[in-house]
């Protein structure tokens, strides 16, 4: 084995995004300054003295402590996330917020527990096909337990509605079932019902339904439905080739909803231009290749599924938001990893890094 220092090449490329999300997320938020002084200060109190501090110490911690710990208590991490997310249902606890019920108010606090549940999901599926070893392969041990538990988070998730969440853990799940070897054609049929019950979700649910039209058609209803791509675009577009420099963007002041929120990439691409862009992007993909190549490595097989589902999860999150906002996919509402706002994810996604650094300790060398 290599020893037990982390891959520095990992450590060097999540710095690198967390150190470039951090300053574009204060940047970003001099939008909502201009808009409102309280909720600027209630962002910044969120990001910065909850997530960022929270998330480094949880990414110690898991750095610190071997990976095999998660497995120990992965059922009960999972179940912990199973109740908190459906708590969002409890009067009084639970609150609505832009039409959605998916945030927990405990006095001060706000967390979104799907966030937790994505993460409690990948570490007891690692576990789980890691327990059945060959046997995961079967429809019994490998695909009957995952359609289990993707009917009880829909149930959750969906009465939220939180659709977004629930395709990311469908899509890592999925993956991660195809690197336990099983067999393509079982893979193939969940896909092919998840389809179908997203495509039922989209032609019955009317907010679904608006986010696929302006798709299709973005120029339509640009004050209303297509507002938030519309913006977007214009944002990149002015950014050129260089951008116009940081802490410079015009549409991040009463432009783009939510600019600190999932429009970041958009003020990244005003501010840095395609050039800047092009390195956040560079930066998120060589942050998945190189953590395939640590899963690959891993000495046993919870090590491998546990280190791909987290950079599984990470890099379709990220691709996803990006690709919405440059309008190649529909609109998705998720976070851009490490630089959108949200303490709850900054938290959770910094402690999954730690994890993933901690696999890279073990990570065998290939002849």
């Amino acid at each position: 084995m290599t020893g037990k220092k982390a891959d520095k090449f990992l450590l060097i490329n999540l710095f690198a995004l967390i150190f470039i999300g951090l300053a574009m997320f204060f940047s970003a938020s001099l939008g909502i300054l201009a808009r409102s002084r309280s909720t600027f200060y209630s962002i910044l109190i969120s990001q910065f003295a909850l997530g960022l501090p929270l998330g480094l110490f949880g990414m110690y911690f898991a750095y610190k402590v071997h990976y095999k710990f998660w497995r120990k208590y992965a059922f009960y991490i999972f179940m912990g996330s199973i109740l908190l997310t459906a708590a969002v249902f409890i009067p009084h606890i639970g609150v609505i917020k832009q039409g959605a019920r998916r945030w927990l108010e405990i006095g001060p606090l706000s967390l979104q527990p799907a966030e937790l549940l994505k993460f409690g999901f990948i570490i007891y599926f690692a576990a789980l096909l890691s327990w059945a070893k060959r046997r995961s392969q079967s429809f019994k041990y490998g695909i009957l337990p995952f359609l289990g538990m993707l009917a009880l988070m829909a149930a959750i998730l969906l009465k939220q509605p939180d659709t977004k969440s629930f395709i990311l853990i469908a899509v890592t799940g999925m993956a991660m079932l195809f690197l336990s070897e099983v067999k393509l054609k079982y893979i193939l049929s969940i896909g092919t019902i998840a389809a179908a019950v997203l495509a039922g979700l989209v032609f019955f649910t009317p907010y679904l339904q608006s986010r696929v039209e302006t798709f299709i058609n973005p120029s339509n209803d640009p004050q209303g439905s297509a507002y938030q791509i519309q913006q977007s675009l214009i944002a990149i577009g002015s950014g050129g080739i260089f951008g116009r420099g940081y802490g410079q963007s015009i549409q991040k002041f009463n432009f783009l909803p939510e600019p600190q929120g999932d429009s970041i990439f958009a003020v990244i691409g005003e501010e840095l231009g395609i050039v800047g862009a092009s390195v956040v992007i560079i930066l998120y993909l060589t942050f998945a290749m190189r953590g395939i190549r640590i899963a690959s490595r891993s000495p046993d097989a919870f090590g491998r599924l546990l280190a791909a589902g987290i950079v599984i999860m990470i890099t379709a999150q990220s691709f996803m938001n990006i690709a919405s906002i440059i309008g190649v996919f529909p609109l998705t509402g998720v976070p851009l990893v490490f630089m959108s706002h949200g303490g709850t994810s900054l938290m959770i996604y910094l402690t999954a890094a730690g994890i993933l650094l901690n696999v890279s300790k073990y990570q065998q060398k290939r002849i």
